[in-house]
């Protein structure tokens, strides 16, 4: 018994051999992808042929960091400049989000307060 995957490869097999033949004849998607994967060799076959796993590095190039201060001096620059960007809530905005927060958080405190107390005792019943 022959599996769908089986079916499928030799179905594709002859899609590809007929590709190659006649390249006018439209062909589904899958093949054309196949035919595009297989006519050339990726990165990694062309470096594994060459007889190494990775290019090689340029002999001048080194890389090089900036000092540990001027690093930190142009972090700091950055972050003024985007806190610049933010748009920050007016007074009044401030005031509605926070109230809007504390009724949130009072009304999830009461919901695990009750769960709890619920079953709690639930559990004492069942339990005795």
């Amino acid at each position: 018994m022959t599996s769908v995957s089986d079916d499928r490869a030799h179905e594709t097999e002859g899609w590809l051999e007929q590709a190659e033949a006649s390249p006018d004849v439209p062909q589904p998607a899958a093949t054309v992808r196949r035919l595009r994967s297989t006519s050339r060799p990726t990165q990694a076959q062309r470096l594994v042929d060459a007889g190494k796993g990775r290019p090689t590095r340029a002999r001048d190039a080194t890389e090089t960091k900036a000092a540990a201060p001027a690093r930190l001096v142009r972090f700091l620059r950055e972050v003024v400049s985007e806190l610049g960007k933010v748009i920050w809530p007016s007074r009044r905005e401030l005031v509605v989000y926070t109230a809007v927060v504390l009724v949130f958080v009072s009304f999830m405190v009461a919901f695990v307060a009750l769960l709890d107390m619920g079953l709690g005792r639930a559990v004492l019943t069942v339990f005795g």
